[in-house]
C-alpha cells in the first residue's frame, strides 16, 4: 500500500522549510505504515504553552522557524504513540533524508527529553532567525 499525507497534514506543513517537507513526502511516499504531520511551523505563544507544561525543554525550538515537525504514526486508523514504531519512523525519515540529501536530527536520539515524534533540520546546516508568527 503507498501512503500519502492528508490535507490536515500538508496545512500543517505551510511555513514548514521545503528541504523538510521533501523529506516527509518522500517518507510517507515509501512508508510502510500511515503517519500524519502533528506539528510544523508553531507561534511563540504554542511554544511557550508546551513549555510550561514541560512537553518542550526550549522556547528556541526549531519549530519556531519551520525547521521541525512532529510526525505520529498511525496504525489501523488510530494514531499511536509505543516508541518501537517511531524508531521505525526515524529509519523512514532517514533513508528519505539520504535519498533527498537532506540531514536530518531526530528527537529521538537526544540524551535529555527523547522526543520520538520529532524532526528538524540540523542548526549548522540551515541556521535560522525566527519568523514573525501570530503570537
Amino acid at each position: 500500500m503507498t501512503y500519502a499525507l492528508g490535507a490536515r497534514s500538508l496545512r500543517r506543513l505551510e511555513g514548514v522549510h521545503p528541504d523538510l517537507v521533501r523529506v516527509v513526502k518522500r517518507a510517507i511516499s515509501n512508508s510502510p505504515f500511515d503517519f500524519t504531520v502533528t506539528e510544523g511551523l508553531r507561534t511563540l505563544r504554542r511554544q511557550q504553552e508546551l513549555f510550561a507544561q514541560g512537553a518542550s525543554q526550549t522556547l528556541n525550538s526549531r519549530h519556531l522557524t519551520g525547521h521541525a515537525v512532529d510526525l505520529a504514526v498511525i496504525l489501523d486508523g488510530e494514531v499511536r504513540w509505543d516508541w518501537p514504531l517511531y524508531t521505525r519512523l526515524h529509519s523512514v525519515m532517514a533513508d528519505a533524508a539520504r535519498i533527498e540529501k537532506v540531514p536530518i536530527e531526530w528527537g529521538g536520539s537526544w540524551k535529555r527529553l527523547k522526543d520520538g515524534p520529532h524532526f528538524q533540520l540540523p542548526w549548522k546546516q540551515y541556521p535560522a532567525q525566527k519568523k514573525e508568527t501570530a503570537q
